[in-house]
């Protein structure tokens, strides 16, 4: 294994880019060695070279993204893994857990293979007709949450 770290999201509004892209800057911090993967735009990803894997996905209308189902159905053998959702619903600190068991459950039921060393759900933002009408998104949530999870990757740092 070369100790690299790929973090692949699926993202329609871009809130789910914005998280992954922060997520990939602080493993860097952490000395880790990260590339970015857009899995909407790039179907066939190579994860044979990679140790760790950070996996996310956005929610319209209560589903998350075919693109991440499909992904994790990847057979991970003993690589790091710690998967995120981005949704709107789980901007609002009140229902953060119901938000998290709910995907962590949908997840883990479609995919029982997996154990995620972390799973998270971060807020995100709603748009119609272009204009955006809720963000739940916060950035310092999602860097607290990636230093925590440079830690189970083992970064140096």
């Amino acid at each position: 294994m070369t100790g690299k770290t790929l973090v692949a999201f699926a993202t329609k509004g871009g809130a789910t880019e914005e998280a992954a892209l922060e997520i990939a800057e602080v493993l860097r911090k952490h000395k880790l060695e990260v590339d970015t993967v857009n899995l909407r735009k790039e179907k066939d990803t190579d994860i044979s070279g990679y140790e760790n894997l950070v996996v996310g996905s956005g929610v319209r209308i209560g589903r998350i993204y075919n693109e991440y189902h499909k992904f994790l159905e990847n057979d991970f053998g003993k690589k790091k893994l710690a998967l995120f959702i981005v949704c709107g619903e789980a901007g609002d600190p009140k229902d953060h857990d119901k938000v998290l068991e709910k995907h962590m459950k949908t997840t883990l039921g479609n995919h029982a293979h997996l154990k995620p060393v972390e799973f998270e759900v971060f807020g995100g933002r709603m748009k119609v007709l272009w204009k955006v009408v809720s963000d739940g998104r916060d950035p310092a949530k999602v860097r607290a949450w990636a230093d925590k999870v440079s830690k189970k990757f083992g970064s140096k740092k």
